[in-house]
């Protein structure tokens, strides 16, 4: 462990197979970004709930975890949330899949996750309460038990939310009319699940999306890197697997991701295009996940 730091950044580059010039991106980056936060949450009258959006693979869950750590060693506890942890039981997205669309048995898209269980986490953590926390199991597409649910320790002061489609807008009507890609030709012709999906972000999910102050971007150059940050992703994830004695776990191989991403296709394009002008900070990455800006 080197003298200047943390030993939780050699866990954290350890654990997600990271290069050492991530150290660069956690001091000049991620830590004034915690600093702005935590200053941010001490003026604040209530717990901040602030949003980290990226696209698949960008590195938002690495950079939503350090961002944690530098967080506590400002003196303002954090809770880390994954919105993807509040997927839909798969037994849930089923049921969906017969009353509404085929293609939302698939994880991801708005109207897969559990809005109820989401809200009511968050706002028991912003009222000062220690809820357990779920969990999902992407390697079982399943939710863990909730014997298994980890919990805070202490109330905390802020509640950071990451995810794919973290702040996402709907998109207009007109725009839905056209398919995008072989998913959406083949197994959506009429447009009907892209429609849910829409509505879902132009409805429900706005109880989730519409508090978060800052929402935080990392702005991935364009979707076409987005199949190589998900396949080195999924590479990750047969590693870990791997190294868990007994574990059954399942992941996808090249073609099952190009197909799994299709699905997130759509809003990912139209995050791309939209949220720059809006989010409070936007990093800016390369095809290689380097930093190249923040705003």
């Amino acid at each position: 462990m080197s003298a200047s730091s943390p030993g939780w950044i050699d866990a954290l580059l350890a654990r997600e197979q990271l290069p050492e010039r991530y150290r660069a991106i956690i001091d000049t980056v991620l830590r004034p970004l915690a600093t702005q936060i935590a200053a941010q949450a001490r003026a604040a009258s209530d717990v901040l709930l602030a949003g980290l959006c990226g696209a698949q693979g960008s590195g938002k869950t690495t950079a939503a975890a350090a961002l944690g750590e530098l967080l506590r060693e400002c003196g303002t506890p954090a809770a880390v949330l994954s919105i993807d942890d509040f997927y839909l039981t798969r037994a849930a997205r089923m049921t969906l899949a017969r009353e509404v669309h085929p293609l939302l048995v698939t994880r991801g898209v708005p109207g897969t996750h559990d809005l109820p269980l989401a809200l009511d986490v968050i706002g028991a953590l912003r009222r000062g309460e220690m809820p357990h926390l779920p969990r999902f199991d992407k390697g079982r597409d399943e939710r863990v038990p909730e014997a298994q649910w980890r919990r805070p320790t202490t109330p905390v002061n802020v509640v950071l939310l990451e995810g794919w489609c973290v702040g996402a807008r709907p998109e207009s009507p007109l725009a839905l009319r056209q398919p995008l890609n072989d998913l959406e030709r083949e197994e959506d012709a009429d447009g009907a699940w892209r429609r849910y999906v829409n509505e879902q972000l132009a409805g429900p999910y706005r109880a989730l999306f519409d508090p978060l102050a800052p929402l935080i971007l990392l702005q991935a150059p364009s979707f076409d890197v987005v199949y190589r940050w998900r396949l080195e992703q999924e590479h990750k994830l047969r590693v870990r697997l791997a190294m868990q004695d007994g574990n059954s776990g399942k992941t996808m191989d090249d073609a099952a991701v190009a197909r799994f991403i299709a699905h997130y296709e759509r809003i990912t394009r139209h995050i791309l295009a939209e949220m720059p002008q809006r989010a409070d900070r936007v990093i800016r990455l390369d095809a290689a996940r380097t930093v190249i800006g923040a705003a």
